[in-house]
């Protein structure tokens, strides 16, 4: 969902100069610029060895950063040797996510199972984060089942709640931070019998872990003790619980939930309950609760009025409306549960209530167009393109994600008329973006895109390849993204070859071109494409570069062309796998190492706390507390752009209900950026 809240920014800066907790200055800017160039080099790893304990943890969490496979055997040696920074190592090994450290990760857990081993909770806790990250990265892997048992183990066992636990601040009966990355790791790992498990933390003291443990049921479709977790939403203190056990409710199907859903959804007295509640009536789809839920929705429709002093005797009054905020959030949530449960139903009141909906909104949300559509292709279809949609992109790139839902449909008639529309629609946003008063519309046409393609007309690979030489990098990357879901043919195959030279020269600013072409080329023919991988290894782009050894590092392409590991060998000695330095004269930041000696001290010299962020917004004003101790060059780059006033003006251009807020896209549609990566 995109919600267009526009903000204003102030930064504060309250700066100190002294060296980060016990890292000497000159070490922390070295270990800074390896990161920023995700260079494993000799010097990083003989700083694991060095007797500053401070300086080992850091050097540890560089290895994890910079991501090498190369740094596994030294941060497992820390694992089995070094207490002081054998947690951090652990915590790299798990941002490494190789599966040559299972062996080591399964040794040292089972160490602290057995029961003969004083247990340090921290370095525990980081290698059960670690088992599940390396689960999730290596499904096939045979001792990816193994890790999945023992993070269960270490979860069910209770023995780590009633030891003596390191370090000593840790108290002896509970420990809260290991039961929450437990939790998650049982989502990345997906152990069999992991819900028994997880049902048993629903009803722990613990607010945030009977939050996890219901989103973790939650993600495994668990129909465990739904009768206690039907409680919890009646009954539980914390909101986020309640909304979370009626996100269990709806993924398991709970049909004896119903009433209860329903009764929070109308009346419960907090948003994220109420909108966890409407979804999961859309997930049970019983059409006994959509009339009230259109009722709900109607009300929260109704203009408000002011509430005028008593009239005086024959004294007359008109009450004027006042202007309020459409609680935008909660009427979608419903009318998505309305076209899901009353899909096909062609039902009036529905319709009624979604177009009143749209007409409100200023048909700016694709969820009230998909909704119409699901309730009546046919009225989708009457609808009729909204004049804004010429003039607004996202009206445009509203309506056409309804149309393109009536792809789902077995009506061949109803698709080609959806088809005719779309290509109405693309042709004028098309023609209109060539003019300059117009040029903002060209954000709403990879959707448009996108729309048209799940319509599947009969000229659709002829369209994609027109939009590949389109001067918009975003819709040339939906263009590529797409033709690579087509059935392969060398037209299509050689058009996308002639995209990547014209992106390897044209694209100074986004890489999104260039990163969906090559996954394209790879997808469609990765033997003819090598030669495009093998050249986008010249790229001044790290990601692009890292992109192309990826595909290039495919087993069954070495049989077809031998030659290629003796190539990536020879390009990693070049030092292609690592972040290049900003040279002017390629007239691109994109991918490179865009900081200094300067900049790494000035990033290296705050503290936890001491930059803080005033964000104004229609909504109201909030403050967001950065830690640049723990990621400096990231906070660095973000005070940069407030303080150019990067941030200033910019819509909240995504918002989905207890889930996330984003900003910061200065195109306001979530594709656009500063023109540089980091």
């Amino acid at each position: 969902m995109k919600r267009h809240i526009f903000t204003s920014l102030v930064v504060c800066l309250v700066l100190s100069l002294s060296a980060v907790a016990q890292v000497p200055l000159n070490v922390g800017v070295q270990i800074l610029k390896a990161e920023d160039a995700r260079d494993w080099n000799a010097g990083v790893e003989a700083l694991l060895k060095s007797p500053n304990m401070a300086v080992r943890e850091r050097a540890a969490l560089a290895a994890g950063r910079i991501g090498d496979k190369r740094a596994l055997a030294v941060l497992i040696d820390l694992i089995e040797k070094d207490d002081d920074a054998a947690e951090m190592a652990a915590f790299a090994i798990g941002e490494i996510e190789s599966s040559e450290a299972s062996d080591a990760i399964i040794r040292k857990i089972n160490l602290y199972l057995d029961g003969n081993t004083v247990v340090n909770v921290e370095l525990l806790k980081n290698l059960v984060e670690a088992a599940g990250k390396v689960a999730a990265a290596n499904p096939k892997v045979d001792s990816t089942k193994k890790l999945g048992e023992l993070i269960l183990k270490v979860l069910d066992s209770g023995k780590f709640d009633k030891v003596d636990l390191m370090p000593k601040t840790t108290p002896a009966n509970y420990n809260r931070s290991l039961n929450i990355l437990a939790l998650t790791a049982i989502i990345r790992a997906r152990p069999d019998g992991g819900d028994v498990v997880v049902a048993k933390f629903i009803n722990h003291d613990d607010a945030r872990v009977r939050t996890d443990a219901l989103g973790t049921l939650t993600r495994l479709r668990s129909k465990q003790r739904l009768g206690d977790i039907r409680g919890l939403l009646r009954r539980d203190p914390d909101a986020v619980v309640r909304a979370n056990a009626a996100r269990v409710l709806g993924a398991a199907e709970d049909k004896e939930a119903l009433p209860l859903l329903l009764d929070y959804a109308i009346n419960g007295d907090d948003l994220r309950v109420r909108v966890a509640c409407i979804r999961s009536l859309a997930a049970l789809k019983d059409a006994s609760v959509v009339d009230k839920l259109i009722e709900r929705g109607n009300q929260m429709l109704i203009p408000m009025h002011g509430d005028p002093a008593p009239l005086k005797p024959g004294e007359k009054r008109i009450l004027k409306p006042i202007e309020v905020p459409l609680q935008k959030n909660e009427l979608l949530e419903i009318a998505t549960a309305v076209g899901r449960i009353r899909a096909g139903s062609d039902d009036k009141e529905s319709l009624a209530f979604l177009n009143k909906l749209a007409e409100r909104d200023g048909f700016s949300s694709p969820e009230t167009f998909v909704a119409i559509a699901r309730v009546s292709p046919k009225a989708m279809l009457e609808f009729g393109i909204p004049k804004s949609a010429l003039t607004d992109f996202r009206v445009a790139a509203s309506y056409a994600q309804g149309l393109g839902e009536l792809s789902n449909l077995k009506s061949e008639q109803m698709n080609d008329d959806a088809g005719q529309r779309m290509l109405s629609l693309l042709n004028s946003l098309l023609k209109d973006v060539a003019r300059k008063d117009f040029a903002n519309m060209e954000k709403a046409l990879p959707d448009v895109l996108r729309a048209l393609a799940s319509l599947k007309p009969n000229n659709l690979d002829s369209i994609l390849r027109d939009n590949l030489v389109s001067g918009d990098v975003f819709l040339r990357a939906a263009a590529a993204e797409l033709l690579s879901e087509r059935p392969f043919s060398k037209e299509n195959f050689d058009a996308i070859q002639k995209a990547f030279s014209l992106s390897m020269v044209r694209d100074k600013s986004d890489n999104d071109a260039m990163l969906a072409i090559l996954d394209a080329l790879a997808k469609l023919d990765k033997h003819n494409a090598t030669g495009s991988l093998l050249m986008a290894l010249s790229s001044r782009d790290y990601l692009v570069r890292k992109k192309a050894f990826e595909l290039l590092g495919d087993p069954e392409l070495y049989k077809m062309s031998p030659g290629i590991p003796t190539m990536l060998k020879q390009s990693r000695q070049q030092g292609q796998d690592k972040v290049q330095k900003y040279e002017p004269v390629f007239g691109t930041k994109l991918g490179q190492v865009l900081n200094t000696d300067i900049d790494y001290r000035r990033a290296l010299s705050r503290k936890n706390g001491s930059v803080k962020a005033v964000l104004t917004t229609e909504k109201g004003t909030f403050t967001i507390v950065f830690n640049p101790e723990e990621a400096p060059l990231t906070v660095d780059n973000w005070v940069r752009l407030a303080r150019v006033g990067h941030f200033n003006g910019l819509a909240v251009h995504r918002v989905v209900p207890n889930f996330v807020m984003q900003d910061g896209d200065p195109r306001g549609d979530g594709n656009g950026g500063p023109g540089w990566s980091i």
